[in-house]
């Protein structure tokens, strides 16, 4: 006892020059950890900061297919895009999409987690047919729902054809086009958003429910009070996915519409693939990939402090 009396007093008496056993032992359990994550920080620099970096300076010159050698031109970029009239409308798009998606494709995943996580016979084929579209490529994908939205000939045409309605041109027409491709888009990410959802609904203790059924609560109030705010964690989740999601639409584009017609559904990402591998104007499009992260950028942390100050973790 008097040893260990003695060694309390040496740590909070410490003699100059002499550091105390614990400071040394956090010393080494931080150097531990950095020597852990220092690979993957070397990825991220690469990869992740150094190209944003380097695109950031790229957007200040003026490097194109006229230009032999990049000259400094400043802000001239992003006043060029200001102006530009197919910029002003993917960004339009973009927003509209991801303002539409995000919440319709995590509602349609959270309904088809609820319903997966329910008591009903195969459930396994159910959960593998919800999640089945995630599994295909956006390529095609994009080739399944041209042939649905093909006029005379597609599967929406012979339905409007039961009906007794006229076809309808569903790409070809600017007033049908950007719903037609958000259908597609829905309908891909669904399965994929409900497979979280499914695994923060059986992360939730059954007990819980069990004692919200004895005290006579219904489902409305059982999914209200219970489920939803235990469910905050994964919704904050897949809502960023959901939104990143939203601004990385291209490879169906490409195929299904090529940002026709009259740019009526021109994206962000597919208006930077025209003008960095089409035009080879290599400024303004590192401009406009500044202007997509920072967009991005700032919806995330938006929604990051909105959510998270309603989000139960424990």
């Amino acid at each position: 006892m008097k040893n260990i009396t003695v060694a309390n007093s040496c740590e909070k008496h410490s003699l100059p020059g002499v550091l105390p056993h614990s400071f040394i032992s956090k010393r080494k359990v931080d150097l531990h950890a950095w020597l852990l994550i220092f690979p993957s920080f070397i990825f991220l620099v690469l990869f992740t900061l150094y190209p944003i970096c380097s695109t950031f300076i790229d957007s200040l010159y003026a490097s194109s297919l006229s230009s032999k050698i990049p000259h400094f031109i400043g802000t001239g970029n992003y006043q060029h895009l200001l102006e530009d009239q197919v910029f002003r409308q993917a960004v339009k798009n973009n927003l509209i999409i991801a303002f539409v998606t995000v919440p319709v494709s995590i509602a349609v995943g959270l309904s088809m987690a609820l319903f997966a996580n329910s008591k009903i016979k195969g459930k396994s084929v159910v959960r593998a047919g919800y999640f089945y579209p995630t599994l295909l490529p956006l390529i095609a994908v994009a080739n399944i729902w041209m042939f649905i939205y093909t006029p005379d000939y597609g599967l929406l045409s012979y339905v409007e054809h039961v009906l007794g309605l006229q076809s309808t041109n569903w790409l070809g027409d600017p007033a049908t086009v950007l719903p037609a491709v958000i259908a597609v888009l829905i309908w891909k990410e669904s399965g994929y958003f409900m497979i979280f959802f499914l695994s923060g609904l059986q992360n939730i203790p059954q007990d819980m429910y069990e004692a919200a059924r004895m005290d006579g609560a219904g489902d409305w109030q059982i999914f209200r009070n219970i489920t939803w705010p235990l469910l905050m964690p994964t919704t904050l989740f897949v809502a960023i996915i959901a939104l990143t999601n939203a601004f990385k639409t291209v490879d169906h584009l490409y195929i299904m519409t090529k940002g026709g017609p009259d740019n009526a559904s021109t994206m962000i990402l597919y208006y930077l693939y025209q003008v960095g591998f089409e035009f080879w104007d290599i400024g303004l499009a590192s401009a406009i990939t500044t202007v997509l992260v920072v967009v991005l950028l700032a919806i995330t942390c938006i929604k990051f402090f909105t959510i998270d100050k309603r989000t139960h973790y424990s």
